[in-house]
């Protein structure tokens, strides 16, 4: 494993748009974040590019984050926001460059297809975290921000959460990888799916129908990546919905039904994913300790 240098003030670090469009003013209080932090912005004048819901077309957002890759005075590159799009500009990178030149790239949701391509081409650690989209002005004491300062700047983090009814204890090591559940599901199949064996699977989703979480589930079990796990770590699952007809079981019983018939450690309700101000940071790729007892403890050890 190759990890990036953390970062210091007076480092560059840039903003890319992979997937939905975003504007000026949706950046401003990002930016006005990192500065406070003692970083150095850039703003690519593409990353503003619009073509219908994206940030510019396919060519453009991956031409844009080519740059960033293969810019050696940029320290970090920050993804504006998720949506859709990630994907279809990821075989138009080429991260020759950035294999031996690591730097942190930083997002969650769609950006899971970036982590999820880089730990299993790679293996190299990439951020978890929020995005522009979800910093507002005056924001430097929330808690999904200040663990991302935390995070990109090397200070030791250890998180330690209420148990959950469901949470099936243990401690394990390895490292932690995943990301948004729907996004590994769609990735199952390709060069960008991501091994998991021995490793602590992270997943996390929004805006799903519970039979969904299933049919995804399933699909991750029937593809091996739930067998062979160090433990599994289930972030926040955000607005989900069922259908008329009732399908019986919460999001936390479909996840537990799962694995069932493993015996790692599993922890519910870590407050990472799309959970608003409630964002933990996690160091995706990177090995760490996860304790699950009368609390959920996660650290990374340095």
């Amino acid at each position: 494993m190759i990890q990036p240098p953390f970062l210091k003030p007076g480092d560059t670090i840039a903003i890319a748009a992979t997937a939905r469009k975003i504007s000026i003013e949706e950046l401003r209080p990002a930016i006005h974040l990192l500065e406070s932090w003692g970083l150095k912005v850039f703003l690519p004048e593409q990353v503003l590019a619009t073509n219908h819901q994206f940030a510019g077309t396919d060519d453009t957002r991956a031409f844009v984050f080519q740059q960033l890759l293969d810019n050696p005075d940029i320290k970090a590159i920050f993804c504006a926001r998720g949506g859709y799009g990630t994907v279809r500009m990821i075989d138009k990178l080429d991260f020759t460059y950035f294999s031996s030149h690591p730097k942190w790239i930083i997002g969650y949701s769609d950006v899971t297809v970036l982590h999820s391509h880089i730990h299993s081409r790679l293996n190299i650690p990439t951020i978890h975290a929020t995005m522009p989209i979800n910093i507002v002005q005056d924001e430097r004491l929330e808690v999904h921000t200040e663990t991302l300062r935390k995070t990109i700047f090397g200070e030791q983090i250890i998180y330690s959460e209420p148990s959950h009814p469901l949470n099936r204890p243990g401690i394990c090591h390895g490292q932690l990888v995943g990301g948004n559940l729907s996004i590994l599901y769609s990735l199952c199949g390709s060069i960008s799916s991501i091994n998991t064996i021995g490793k602590i699977l992270f997943i996390e989703d929004l805006d799903e129908y519970l039979y969904h979480i299933d049919r995804m589930m399933m699909n991750l079990k029937r593809n091996g990546l739930l067998s062979n796990l160090a433990g599994l770590l289930v972030g926040r699952f955000t607005d989900m919905h069922d259908n008329a007809i009732p399908f019986g079981s919460t999001t936390e019983e479909i996840i537990l039904d799962a694995v069932k018939e493993y015996d790692y450690p599993v922890a519910f309700n870590f407050p990472s994913g799309h959970n608003g101000a409630q964002n933990h940071a996690l160091l995706l790729g990177h090995l760490a300790t996860m304790s699950v007892g009368r609390e959920t403890e996660l650290s990374f050890p340095q």
